[in-house]
Formats: structure tokens, sequence, C-alpha cells
């Protein structure tokens, strides 16, 4: 079977850089928050090599000589082995930039033999880095690029993402009244990019995705010119399939989830993906309209979202002004999707008895 790699680098990922990027002294040591338990997670749980790539600019030379290198390197190297982090193979490039040797970091001369080699998956390997050199060294290995710091990017993220996978899925339908397409990333950052041809509902779908903290791209062209009604109630059976394939087999989630005051409202949404489709709904709106969107479709977007999703929804709302109430109930169902699909990595099974959801 092929072995994927972790190309992971050093300074400013598995330990903290300081300001003048050279750590020739035990006194500049200090590992990186999460790197450690982390890394001691992957290697006990997962099938990846470990290979470290590093430049050290300069190595060997007056500016940075061997002997005050070595003792803190092999110091790092040992202390990780006391938690179970094995490095198969570590690669230091003692270049400085303006060589531009192609050993340094992000060109790929140290690490040829991982190439177009059988025993390898480069498809399905990483670099783990915290600069853009590091996710260059990716493109040009072929391969993935996990970067601390990015869009808050940590070390538990990281091997949660490498432990339990990506949860992203696309899902597309057409029918004679509607043309929705959905790209859903539950682990994301609150990237929405949304169109429906109705500005309210669009408004109330991004709530779904900022406070959420998922990245959700949806496209729907509906007949809107017959009315409003497909374009929403086939939007929450597609937003409500993507909830269901992203989450997959539910190992790790927290399953349940909000309570909520937006000004004059508070609004609950009571959550549980245990399989079993059902909505409460406790709310009631004086107003036939809120923008462009009727105030009788809500109910059945939520009704839609909880069959496709198979999730129970329980959803209270009081208050008086409408337009509140109703952004209220889709904020606090943000919420608490997000707190229902937080998933634990050190707890990885069912949160349920019964063996299955």
């Amino acid at each position: 079977m092929k072995k994927s790699i972790l190309f992971i680098d050093r300074d400013g990922t598995i330990i903290n850089e300081p300001a003048d990027e050279q750590i020739d002294s035990f006194e500049k040591l200090s590992f990186r928050k999460g790197a450690i338990t982390n890394l001691s997670f992957i290697a006990k749980n997962l099938d990846f090599e470990l290979v470290m790539v590093s430049n050290q600019d300069g190595l060997g030379t007056a500016s940075f000589p061997e002997d005050t290198f070595w003792p803190v390197h092999n110091f790092i190297l040992q202390t990780l082995e006391g938690e179970g982090i094995h490095f198969d193979a570590i690669h230091i490039d003692p270049h400085f930039p303006e060589d531009n040797h192609p050993y340094r970091k992000p060109g790929i001369g140290m690490l040829t033999d991982y190439i177009d080699n059988d025993d390898y998956d480069i498809d399905h390997s990483w670099v783990i880095g915290d600069r853009e050199t590091d996710r260059q060294l990716a493109a040009n290995l072929g391969c993935g690029a996990l970067i601390l710091g990015e869009n808050g990017l940590t070390w538990d993220k990281i091997s949660e993402l490498l432990f339990a996978g990506e949860r992203k899925v696309e899902v597309s339908r057409k029918t004679k009244e509607t043309d929705i397409s959905i790209e859903l990333n539950l682990d994301g950052h609150g990237h929405c990019d949304i169109s429906t041809g109705l500005g309210f509902f669009d408004h109330m779908l991004e709530q779904i995705g900022k406070h959420g903290m998922m990245d959700l791209r949806l496209r729907c062209q509906g007949d809107l010119h017959v009315d409003e009604h497909h374009t929403i109630e086939d939007t929450a059976i597609v937003l409500g399939e993507c909830l269901r394939k992203a989450l997959g087999d539910k190992r790790g989630i927290e399953r349940y989830g909000y309570c909520l005051p937006m000004d004059d409202c508070l609004c609950t949404v009571a959550m549980d993906f245990g399989g079993r489709p059902w909505l409460v709904w406790d709310c009631e709106f004086k107003r036939e309209r809120i923008g462009d969107v009727p105030t009788e479709m809500f109910f059945h977007f939520f009704k839609s979202l909880s069959d496709a999703a198979q999730m129970n929804l329980n959803i209270k709302a009081e208050g008086t002004n409408e337009h509140h109430k109703i952004e209220g109930v889709f904020k606090a169902l943000a919420r608490s999707l997000k707190m229902a699909v937080r998933r634990d990595v050190q707890h990885f099974e069912l949160p349920s008895t019964k063996g299955m959801l």
C-alpha cells in the first residue's frame, strides 16, 4: 500500500520562531501551542510518514554556526520522541534566499525521492507549515497544504481534519420549477456567496453561514414569476441534504445544539441530529410579508430543512418586531448548527446508546 506523507515545517510550526528567525540557543526555544499534543495524536492514530522540511538560512556559516544549531535541534527531536513522535526523515536546507538553490523551500530538490515513486501517495499527502512558502511547496509537490494561522487554523483543527476528514459537499437539484446548486463546508469560516433571487431570503441564508461558521455557496434559479414557494422550499431541501451528507456517519459530533436574543425578541432553536425529522414551530407573524418573502413560507422552509437533514427542530420566537423575530430564528439556527456539528476526535464515537443515528 502506498504511504501518505506529512511534510512538516519546523520553525513557526512545531516551535515558535523568534524575531531574528534563528533558534541558536535554548533561551529562544518554545513549542507552538498544540503542536506536541496533536502530533502525538497523529502519530498514534494515523498512518502517515512524518518528514521534517526546514530552511535554516546560513547554517554552517559564521552567522549561524552548527554548534549552536544541533544541540537545540536534537533536544527538539528528543522531546518529540518522548511523546511518540518519530520523523522518518529530516531535510534541512542551509542556503540563503538569494542563493535561489533548488533545495530551499519552496523548491523540491530535497524531496525528489518522494515524487513519481510508487511507494508514496503524494495526492493524499500534506504540507503543514506557517508561511506562503509552505503553500508553494505543497503546490510544487502536488499535495495539500495546511497553513497554521490561516483563517484561524490551529493544530487542534489540523489533527481533526487529518483524522476525521473534511466535511465539504456539493449538491445540485434541477426540476421544472427550480435549478439549485449548493457547496457547503461545515468546517469553514463563515464565507457566503448566496443568490436566490429573493433579497431577504438571501439575507437569512447568510446568517446560517456567517453565524454557523460554515462556508456556503448557493445558487438558485426558480420560477419566481409564479411565486416564491418553490424557490424557498427546494432550497431548504437541498440545504438539508447537504447537512445530512456532510455529517456522514456523525461520529464525534456534539449532536445537540440555542437561545438567542435580538433586540426585543428571544429566539430558541433546539436541535437534534438523531435521524428522526420533526418540527415544532412556535412562531407567529402578524405581517403577510417580510421583505420579498411571505411569512407563511418560514414554517415551510424549516419543515423541509428538518425532513431533508433528518433532524429534530424545536423553534420558538417571542417579540414584536417581525424582521428581528425571523432573523433571530435564522441566527439561532446557525449557532445551534455550529454547536451540534462540532467534532471531538478525542472521543470519536456515535453520540447514541443505539449504535446508530
